[in-house]
């Protein structure tokens, strides 16, 4: 039984994520984060799970990534797509969104045949990326003119679909061991993450993303 435990939890990602497309086309945005939220616990405990119960395999590998290209490919896609759709009278516009889920398909084929990528992460990570894009609508309902413009929302994109696809190194948050001194970046933006999100709620989020990169660089000098 116990060889089945991760890919069940990869199952529920992809499950919590079917959902969270039904209720992204319904705009229907605080149960897409719910959903999302479970999506990424689930990811963030499946491989856990594997390695821990040593019964890692290529098919949960596969399994991980396809799913994955739902819930944090897929669903921010549509995000953008909606939020276009809400900024921008131009009938073609709000497709660009999904430039977003080209650039997560190719991230997730790149992880999946990039060595240098055992540990840590060369681009950014699609559920990284997927919670900053998620952040925006709600951002957008407190300061609109910030996020909901097309001009905004298509720089936005641009952005985020080149560090999907960088070269840029960001450590991983699924550590080895609990030694501060191996981790103190890790833990360091944890730490920070929570703080931010507790006193600036949704608007952290993007300070987060900027921390995390920031940080990253800060690891891998201290490393070299």
């Amino acid at each position: 039984m116990k060889k089945h435990i991760p890919n069940t939890l990869t199952c529920l990602n992809l499950f919590f994520g079917c959902i969270a497309v039904v209720y992204a086309f319904d705009k229907n945005l605080d149960y897409v984060f719910y959903c999302i939220i479970g999506s990424g616990v689930c990811d963030f405990f499946d491989g856990m799970v594997a390695r821990a119960l040593h019964v890692k395999s290529t098919i949960g590998k596969e399994l991980d990534s396809l799913a994955d290209m739902v819930s944090f490919g897929f669903v921010p896609g549509i995000v953008l797509f909606t939020m276009l759709e809400d900024s921008s009278n131009i009938p073609f516009i709000p497709y660009f969104g999904f430039l977003v889920t080209i650039f997560s398909a190719l991230r997730l084929a790149k992880f999946n045949v990039d060595e240098r990528q055992s540990q840590d992460f060369i681009g950014l990570n699609t559920p990284m990326n997927t919670f900053f894009v998620l952040s925006l609508p709600f951002i957008g309902r407190d300061y609109p003119a910030l996020v909901y413009t097309p001009s905004a929302l298509l720089v936005i994109i641009l952005v985020v679909s080149y560090l999907l696809v960088s070269e840029v190194r960001l450590f991983s948050m699924k550590l080895s061991s609990p030694n501060w001194n191996e981790n103190k970046f890790q833990f360091i933006f944890l730490i920070l993450s929570v703080f931010l999100v507790v006193f600036l709620k949704f608007l952290a989020l993007p300070l987060v993303l900027l921390a995390y990169i920031g940080l990253s660089k800060l690891h891998f000098l201290n490393k070299s």
